[in-house]
C-alpha cells in the first residue's frame, strides 16, 4: 500500500498567497497573523458568554496607555530611564562603600603578607595585580546589578515588559528581527553577559543569533563609569552632576540602541539573511508583583552568576596588567612598549596609544580600562583607581586629552568588542568561537571607523575655522 502526503494546496491559493506576498512583502505574515486574532475573536463573541465583571477595566484603561502609538514610547523611555537613573545614581553611595570595605581589607592582607615574609614580587602580583583589580570588580559591578536586576525582574513580574516588546515590535521587524530582542537589550544595560543569556526566549536560532551579536551595543555597569566621569569631567562643566553631561551620557545610550537596530538590519540582510518571524504576543494579565521570589531570582540567578564569570575573568587580568607594568626590557617597562607601539594607531583615531592599550588589557572587564590609563599615564607600577574627577581632569588634560579625545574614547567605549565575559557567554550560547570571534572582528572594526570618522571630521572644522587675527608687530 502506498503512503500518501500532505495534500498540495490548490494551485490558486499559491497564485494568490504570491499575490499578496508581493503586495505585502515581510508584512505577510502579520498580516495573517492578524487576520487569524480577529476571526477568532469573532467566532468567540458569537459563542462565548462571559458572566461577571470580565477583563478589569482599570488593567484595560492602563494597556491604552502603555501600548499607545503617541503615548506609549514617552512613558517606556520614562520607566526605563527611571530604572536606570536608580541604577546608576542608587549605585554611587553603595559602590564607594564597599570600595572602602574591600580596599581596606587590602591593607590586612599586606600586613599578613609581611609578616609571613612573601617576596616582593608575589606580594606585587597577588595583592596589587589580582586583588585591586578584583575589589575594583566587585565594588563598581555588584552594586549597579544588585538594583538593575531587581527592578527589571520587579518589571517582568507585573507584566509590563512585554508591553515595551509590543511597542518596540514594530522596528526590531523592519530590521529583520524579533520584538523579543527589545528584552535581551534591554537587559544588556545591566549586563552584556546577562542580555545575551536573555535572548533564549527568542524561538528562531536566526534571529535569536541578531540579538546574540548586537546586544554589547548598549552600555553595561561596566562601561557606565567610564562614560559618566568623562561626560562629567569634560562635558559637565563647573556641575558635577549637570544636565549636560547627563544628555551626554543619554545620547549615547540612543546611540547605542539606533547601533543595536541598524547592525541587526544590516545582518538580518547580509550573512543572516532571511525572512523575520511572525511575533504574535498575547499581552498576559497584570499580577502582583511576588517580592520574595523577584529578589531570589535577581540575586542568584542573575547577579551572583554574572558577578562570579567577571571575577574569574578579571583575577587573571589583573596579574597581567601588573606584570606588563612592571616587566622592564631595555630600561622601559612593557607597558610603556606597547603604548609606544600602539600610539600611531591611536592618534589616528583621535586617541593615543595608552587609551587603545587600555581597551586591550580591559577586555576582561571594562571597568579597569580608566584606571589602566592613569596607570600609564603616571608610569606607576600598581593600579590606580580614579577617585577625584577634579585631579582626574587635570591629568588627562596634562595629557593632551581635549573634548575630542573624551568623547572617541566614550564611542570606542559604546561600540568596541564584548568583553571576556560576555565573550564567554557567547560562545556558550553558540556552540563555539567562530561568531565570538566575528564580533570581535566587527564590533573593533565598527568602532575604530567610527573614532576615525569623527577625529576627521573634526580636523577638517578646524581647518574651515577662521583664525583669530594676531596684532601687527611694531
Amino acid at each position: 500500500m502506498k503512503a500518501h502526503g500532505p495534500e498540495a494546496p490548490p494551485v490558486e491559493v499559491l497564485h494568490r498567497v504570491a499575490r499578496w506576498r508581493a503586495v505585502l512583502g515581510e508584512g505577510l505574515h502579520e498580516a495573517i497573523v492578524g487576520t487569524l486574532y480577529r476571526r477568532a475573536e469573532s467566532v468567540a463573541a458569537q459563542v462565548v458568554t462571559a458572566e461577571g465583571p470580565g477583563e478589569h477595566p482599570l488593567a484595560r484603561r492602563i494597556d491604552d496607555l502603555l501600548a499607545s502609538r503617541f503615548l506609549g514610547y514617552p512613558l517606556m523611555g520614562l520607566t526605563l530611564g527611571v530604572v536606570l537613573w536608580l541604577t546608576v545614581v542608587g549605585a554611587n553611595y553603595p559602590s564607594h562603600l564597599l570600595g572602602r570595605l574591600l580596599f581596606g581589607f587590602e591593607g590586612w592582607l599586606e600586613t599578613v603578607s609581611a609578616r609571613l615574609g612573601v617576596p616582593p614580587w608575589w606580594h606585587g602580583l597577588l595583592i596589587e595585580g589580582t586583588y585591586r583589580s578584583l575589589a575594583w570588580v566587585v565594588s563598581v559591578m555588584l552594586p549597579p546589578m544588585a538594583i538593575f536586576f531587581p527592578l527589571f525582574t520587579l518589571l517582568e513580574d507585573l507584566g509590563y515588559l512585554p508591553r515595551v516588546a509590543f511597542n518596540l515590535d514594530r522596528f526590531f521587524h523592519r530590521a529583520g528581527a524579533d520584538g523579543k530582542q527589545s528584552l535581551s537589550m534591554a537587559m544588556g544595560f545591566g549586563c552584556n553577559a546577562a542580555g545575551v543569556v536573555a535572548a533564549r526566549i527568542i524561538q528562531s536560532p536566526r534571529e535569536r543569533l541578531i540579538a546574540i551579536l548586537t546586544n554589547a551595543f548598549v552600555p553595561c555597569n561596566g562601561r557606565f563609569p567610564t562614560l559618566i566621569a568623562l561626560a562629567t569631567i569634560f562635558f559637565g562643566g563647573d556641575g558635577a552632576s549637570g544636565l549636560i553631561a547627563a544628555a551626554v551620557v543619554g545620547g549615547l545610550v540612543i546611540v547605542g540602541v539606533f547601533t543595536t537596530l541598524g547592525v541587526s538590519w544590516a545582518l538580518a540582510h547580509t550573512i543572516l539573511r532571511g525572512l523575520p518571524s511572525s511575533f504574535a504576543l498575547e499581552l498576559p494579565p497584570y499580577r502582583r508583583p511576588r517580592f520574595f521570589q523577584v529578589l531570589v531570582c535577581s540575586v542568584f540567578d542573575r547577579t551572583l552568576f554574572v558577578l562570579g564569570r567577571a571575577v574569574a575573568i578579571a583575577a587573571p587580568a589583573g596579574a597581567l596588567t601588573w606584570l606588563c607594568a612592571n616587566l622592564r626590557l631595555g630600561g622601559q617597562s612593557l607597558l610603556a612598549l606597547l603604548t609606544g607601539w600602539l600610539d600611531p594607531l591611536g592618534r589616528a583615531l583621535g586617541l593615543d596609544g595608552a587609551i587603545v592599550l587600555a581597551f586591550l588589557l580591559g577586555l576582561p572587564a571594562n571597568e579597569l580600562v580608566l584606571p589602566i590609563v592613569l596607570m600609564n599615564y603616571l608610569a606607576a607600577g600598581t593600579l590606580l583607581a580614579p577617585h577625584d574627577l577634579g585631579g582626574l581632569h587635570r591629568l588627562l588634560v596634562a595629557r593632551g586629552w581635549t573634548w575630542l579625545t573624551a568623547m572617541n574614547t566614550m564611542l570606542f567605549s559604546l561600540l568596541h568588542f564584548p568583553c571576556g565575559t560576555t565573550l564567554f557567554t557567547m560562545a556558550r550560547e553558540t556552540g563555539g568561537l567562530r561568531w565570538p570571534l566575528f564580533a570581535v572582528v566587527f564590533n573593533t572594526l565598527l568602532a575604530a571607523g567610527t573614532c576615525f570618522l569623527l577625529a576627521r571630521m573634526a580636523g577638517w572644522l578646524r581647518s574651515k575655522a577662521p583664525r583669530p587675527t594676531s596684532s601687527p608687530m611694531r
